[in-house]
């Protein structure tokens, strides 16, 4: 019954604000299409609203798990028309709170004890009020200000039964919709599906603190506040509380005398350093979670709250991104055509040539404008919308990457119009990518890859034999068999030469290299002996091998 009541809520709301005018009618069956053309909506007036507005109300009107989905919704640019994402941007991500009592109760069962005895005071009214959870101020008994996160009761049922139904409007729109297979709306509803219950999670969001916290220890860019650990479980979690300036209160920031310029640099130095050094970035950087330290007006920090949604980025991704990039600060089309194809974001059978052409097409008139007055998240889109004609894929692992792009752009031009986010990223793009060719980059992949390498050489040959042994019990003539044996054991030899010369040349190399380099020469000094004798040997049974 409370599945039925809610999908009759839903319809309600669907029927009011006729969302039905969203459906591609046009390429729905013939029998979907008599349905749609006389059901009930039709004795609803259309709204005198943009579509864009009507979408957002509906989500509003549906409750928290909607307003969320609306939120993630408005960043897929590639999913929706400009209108209707600017108009879900406005989407507030503020819903009325649930009884303090109730959150009490939910404190008081999660970390065993009343909640009189865990804190010397507890604000009753919460601090904020958010899709899936509430905010209240507290004191711990050493007297330290903390607040005090709690999960929303029932919220855990609420999604189930609201993504059961989107993943049903989801495989409806993949199975008729033209665009469907391309732009994956089951999976769009999977990410959010992940995120959502990342969410439900405050232990998760606690180690996402605590990991971003160390890697921004005594950082001058951006404070991340302080975790409870005894006073945090799945449904609670018990923070620092944080004191500055909203980052959307730009009146307020200039009265103290802050520095535009350097706290809108700041944010995109943070961004950068995230994405690049860490491969571990806040993912959530809406103004409602990014507040300003004030101390040194002259020096501004950062303070981030709010970890629930984190991404990651893996070093494939990240080099191709880089050098997409920097390819488009140098106008090198042919490059960046080349390296969506080298990355599979492209189909391989793309013509590069048509494709580098487009690519062009976009660029040049953006090119010629200052620098400071492209917007470099635009730009992405606009590049994205026109790989979508060379059915380029939608990559769930840079959503995230672009949502948060979008969002750091938007709030450094709000600090300062001036901000030239193409010059200020270039020179740390250059630097991140000389570090990781270079020849600290080789130590690096040397000290990470090296051991596991020389571990596995004497399985490679065994693995081989296998392989070729499984072929020859499996194929369709003992005769075929005999002669595609024998040709891969003659390729296993030569691969078997070139992989051995290949690994002996590229440590001699390294060594070479890496022997000029202060760093390499301290990283000598500390192996212990052993380690170079036992090297030795197997560069000797390398060397014996190859011949």
């Amino acid at each position: 019954m409370t599945r039925l009541q809610r999908l009759i809520r839903i319809a309600w709301v669907f029927c009011r604000y006729r969302l039905d005018t969203f459906l591609p009618l046009a390429e729905l069956p013939a029998p979907l299409k008599v349905f749609f053309l006389l059901a009930p909506w039709h004795l609803f007036p259309k709204p005198k609203l943009d579509r864009g507005d009507r979408l957002r109300l509906a989500l509003e009107e549906l409750g928290p798990v909607f307003v969320k989905f609306g939120q993630i919704l408005s960043t897929r640019r590639d999913l929706l028309p400009d209108d209707m994402a600017e108009s879900l941007k406005n989407l507030q991500d503020r819903v009325p709170p649930f009884p303090s009592d109730v959150a009490r109760s939910i404190i008081e069962s999660s970390l065993g004890a009343p909640v009189a005895e865990l804190f010397q005071d507890f604000t009753p009214d919460p601090i904020a009020s958010a899709s899936v959870a509430q905010v209240h101020g507290a004191t711990l008994p050493n007297g330290k200000k903390v607040v005090v996160k709690v999960l929303r009761p029932g919220i855990e049922r609420v999604i189930r039964q609201d993504l059961a139904l989107m993943y049903l409007m989801a495989g409806l729109l993949e199975k008729y919709w033209s665009e469907g297979r391309r732009l994956h709306p089951v999976e769009v509803v999977e990410d959010y599906d992940s995120t959502i219950h990342d969410e439900l999670d405050l232990q998760r969001e606690a180690a996402n603190a605590s990991q971003l916290r160390r890697n921004f220890d005594n950082s001058s860019l951006i404070y991340i506040p302080f975790i409870d650990w005894d006073y945090t479980r799945k449904s609670v979690l018990v923070m620092e509380r944080i004191h500055g300036i909203p980052i959307a209160d730009v009146a307020a920031l200039k009265a103290a005398g802050v520095n535009m310029k350097v706290l809108a640099e700041k944010g995109v130095e943070i961004f950068f350093t995230q994405v690049f050094r860490d491969s571990f970035f806040h993912a959530d950087m809406h103004p409602g979670n990014i507040f300003v330290d004030v101390s040194n007006p002259a020096d501004p920090k950062y303070i981030a709250i709010d970890f629930g949604i984190v991404g990651t980025l893996a070093p494939d991704d990240q080099s191709y991104l880089a050098r997409n990039l920097l390819a488009f600060f140098r106008r090198d089309y042919r490059q960046v055509a080349e390296l969506h194809v080298q990355s599979g974001w492209v189909p391989p059978d793309t013509r590069v040539n048509e494709f580098e052409a487009a690519i062009r097409t976009v660029c040049e008139p953006i090119f010629e404008k200052p620098l400071k007055d492209i917007s470099f998240g635009h730009f992405l889109l606009r590049l994205f919308q026109t790989a979508r004609r060379f059915n380029m894929e939608v990559q769930p692992q840079l959503v995230l990457l672009q949502k948060t792009l979008l969002n750091v752009e938007g709030l450094g031009r709000q600090l300062y119009p001036e901000l030239d986010l193409w010059s200020t990223a270039q020179p740390y793009l250059e630097s991140w990518m000389r570090r990781r060719i270079g020849p600290s980059g080789l130590i690096k992949s040397l000290q990470t890859h090296l051991p596991s390498w020389l571990e596995q050489s004497p399985e490679m040959p065994q693995l081989v034999h296998d392989a070729l042994l499984q072929l020859r019990q499996s194929g369709p003539t003992e005769q075929q068999n005999q002669a595609t044996l024998e040709l891969l054991q003659e390729q296993q030899r030569r691969a078997e030469r070139r992989w051995r010369r290949g690994l002996t040349a590229v440590v001699l190399i390294a060594v070479a290299v890496l022997g000029t380099q202060p760093e390499a020469q301290a990283w000598v000094a500390d192996v212990p002996i052993w380690s170079w004798v036992l090297l030795a040997g197997a560069g000797g049974l390398v060397l014996r091998g190859s011949r």
